[in-house]
């Protein structure tokens, strides 16, 4: 026969799974989040992602903001519509920037 404080232990144990369980299905799955693509001409001076043209190693070595050949990565679909003092965002390198 099971005492009370044996009760309350195997009540608490199958409580904690179900919050383990729910709190497991509550985060995205992998395919489920947000896919990112390269945008180019949008970091600010040091914000780059990675990719800063000659003389730049990676990560943070932009050298001025809007940078051309500099990019952050952003929510895939949203570069192009990345507004800067100096235009656009750019899927591609932007030259002359």
């Amino acid at each position: 026969m099971n005492t009370p404080a044996q009760i309350l232990i195997g009540a608490g144990a199958l409580l904690a799974l179900g919050v383990t369980a729910v709190a497991a299905q509550e985060r995205p799955a992998p395919a489920e989040e947000k896919k990112m693509e390269k945008c180019y001409g949008v970091a600010r001076a040091g914000q780059n992602d990675c990719a800063a043209g000659p003389g730049t190693s990676c990560a943070g070595t932009s050298t001025r903001d809007w940078q051309g050949n500099a990019w952050k990565l952003v929510p895939e679909g949203t570069c192009a519509d990345i507004r800067t003092p100096r235009g656009n965002g750019s899927l591609t390198p932007i030259a002359n920037r």
